[in-house]
């Protein structure tokens, strides 16, 4: 803590400095915001079951619609049955299968493919004389979001910086862009060594590295421990460069909320490896994109025997009540051109 404290003062006079940006607006093209048409494809392969075993439960997360999202044309093609559930805390959904140990002799593969319309979101942070309004945000949505998660807490060293770096500032906006700044500032985006890949605020703070989770757990538990709520989002990112492609992982993003904005953007990981768009990703995301799930510690449903999940992308799947690691994935899409409103 004391070596993460020490590095972050170095950087404070920095970040004072960017904050003063926070009211900047973003506004799409004159035609409206940018959008991709694609098919989307998610294949996990399953092996037969181990020896011994008696069932397989297992829990494939499904994309979600939304203002700035349309699935369309959703199937899934498996050798044997499912049903679609949803989570309470969230409203996530997922494709949950009961195998028993005849029906996974063999291997097999299950596919989930569907046609997705992503719309570009960009938020004006400077909604000049419009009355607030009502956004549609309940009070216990909020409430959920300034709560810390596990590996995201809102106290200790999260809490300190969040009180240094948000000095001075006199409304939740400004705060959040402090918080952005300094994020891009005192974090790069390097998956060497071990303890990426968690979305452990602490470790992230400490070792100043990491992907798309680490970015996103530290301006999510700063936000938080400043009153501001904040949420996570995850899915899978597209190339802008290409047509059809393999795509390797996930991409995850966050939003905070501003009364009287809204949810607001913000994807701190793309703002630091494209500086040029580092003004852009507070307050807007590319059409480049696609969601599947909402939340961090998600409890499924059925309810699962481990531990609640540190965040959901990937299948996952528990043999005789035991967590299972030995399935493989693929995920590919392909464009399909832009369909008119």
């Amino acid at each position: 803590m004391k070596r993460c404290l020490a590095f972050c003062f170095l950087v404070a006079g920095l970040t004072l400095g960017l904050a003063l940006r926070a009211r900047h607006s973003f506004a799409g093209t004159s035609a409206g915001p940018h959008e991709r048409s694609f098919a989307f494809s998610y294949v996990v392969h399953v092996p037969a079951l181990p020896e011994g075993s008696r069932q397989m439960r297992l829990w494939i997360p499904l994309p979600q619609s939304g203002p700035h999202q349309k699935i369309s044309n959703l199937r899934i093609e498996s050798p044997v049955p499912h049903r679609t559930e949803r989570e309470s805390e969230y409203g996530n959904e997922y494709a949950y299968f009961e195998i028993p140990a005849p029906a996974a002799k063999a291997p097999f593969d299950i596919r989930l493919t569907f046609n997705t319309q992503r719309l570009e979101h960009v938020v004006s942070l400077n909604p000049a004389g419009d009355p607030p309004g009502s956004d549609g945000v309940g009070r216990a949505e909020l409430v959920r979001f300034l709560q810390p998660d596990r590996l995201v807490p809102t106290n200790g060293v999260i809490a300190e910086l969040s009180r240094e770096q948000t000095e001075g500032a006199k409304d939740p906006l400004t705060k959040a862009r402090k918080i952005y700044d300094f994020v891009e500032a005192t974090m790069r985006y390097d998956k060497s060594g071990e303890g990426w890949g968690r979305g452990d605020a602490v470790w992230a703070c400490d070792s100043h590295h990491g992907n798309c989770t680490d970015f996103h757990s530290v301006f999510i538990g700063m936000a938080r421990a400043a009153g501001i709520p904040a949420r996570f989002e995850i899915g899978f990112p597209l190339p802008a460069n290409q047509h059809e492609a393999n795509i390797p992982g996930y991409h995850c993003w966050a939003y905070f909320y501003i009364e009287g904005i809204g949810w607001v953007p913000v994807d701190a990981s793309e703002g630091w490896k494209d500086p040029a768009k580092r003004d852009y990703f507070f307050g807007a995301l590319d059409e480049n994109r696609v969601m599947f799930t909402v939340g961090r510690d998600i409890r499924l449903n059925p309810p699962e025997k481990g531990d609640p999940l540190n965040y959901s992308i990937y299948p996952y799947a528990e043999v005789d009540g035991k967590s299972f690691a030995g399935l493989k994935n693929e995920f590919s899409f392909r464009d399909v051109g832009t369909t008119a409103d």
